[in-house]
């Protein structure tokens, strides 16, 4: 057999088409023939493991990097895990009412939302109906001195203050901007990059041996850090210089032309 390769996958844009969501039977195809090779493939999202949905699940992944390298999971076996302190997490809910700036928390099982926030959104509201979420507002001093998160999603509004959260943010944490006022902000010590580099390491496996596939710039760090990056064909341009090669659209046999390309699968 030839040398053991490890690849990485975000799933938005990369896996998983635009709504309807979709897993094109391309990138079936080549996920399977890659296993079939031996090679390891691994999620790295910036999705808790609980908001993973079945479309990927059920693809047979060796493991997942999620909550933006937070969990490391191999063979249904939790490897690594990191949380924001209850401090630092108690401090951001009251951060996030006196800037006007609607929230959910991440945890591996689900979700936390502020029902006490002064301010709301659509996209946290239908969360609450996929996912298992919690209402931190209405915890009992016990659990308010005990809950954690392990990042969370923004949505700033008209009347945010912007300028205010946003040193808030880089003190304590990275963050993403994904567009449309959406911030992603994670723990600055775990990333995408963390997640492979943990992997690697525990495994052995040199970073020459190892792909990852993203198309927007909350996948720059991985995209960065891995021995080879693919771009997927309908990615931000911003990350485009940071890559190895890109291939076609997600929807246009992006993964499967990529894994040729490579020559990670016949």
């Amino acid at each position: 057999m030839k040398e053991q390769k490890i690849l990485f996958f975000d799933i938005d844009g990369t896996l998983l088409t635009a709504p309807p969501f979709s897993v094109p039977e391309s990138a079936q195809l080549a996920l399977k023939k890659a296993r079939e090779k031996g090679h390891l493939l691994f999620v790295n999202s910036g999705r808790t493991l609980g908001m993973i949905s079945p479309l990927i699940r059920n693809l047979g992944f060796d493991g997942y990097v999620c909550g933006c390298g937070s969990q490391i999971y191999m063979h249904d076996r939790l490897l690594y895990s990191s949380t924001i302190t209850n401090e630092l997490c108690r401090r951001t809910a009251e951060v996030l009412r006196e800037c006007k700036v609607a929230a959910f928390f991440e945890q591996p099982g689900g979700i936390l939302y502020d029902g006490g926030s002064p301010v709301s959104c659509m996209d946290v509201e239908h969360l609450k109906d996929e996912v298992k979420a919690e209402d931190l507002s209405l915890f009992d001093e016990e659990k308010k001195n005990k809950f954690t998160f392990d990042k969370f999603l923004a949505f700033l509004q008209e009347d945010s203050l912007e300028d205010k959260f946003r040193a808030f943010c880089e003190k304590h944490f990275l963050y993403f901007d994904h567009g449309n006022r959406i911030w992603e902000v994670t723990q600055k010590k775990c990333s995408k990059a963390t997640g492979i580099c943990f992997l690697l390491e525990k495994l052995n496996i040199p970073l020459e041996n190892s792909f990852a596939f993203g198309d927007s710039t909350n996948d720059l760090l991985m995209l960065q850090y891995a021995g080879h990056s693919i771009a997927m064909g309908n990615s931000m341009e911003e990350i485009l210089p940071y890559c190895s090669y890109q291939t076609t659209d997600i929807d246009k046999d992006g993964i499967y032309n990529a894994m040729k390309h490579f020559q990670l699968i016949d």
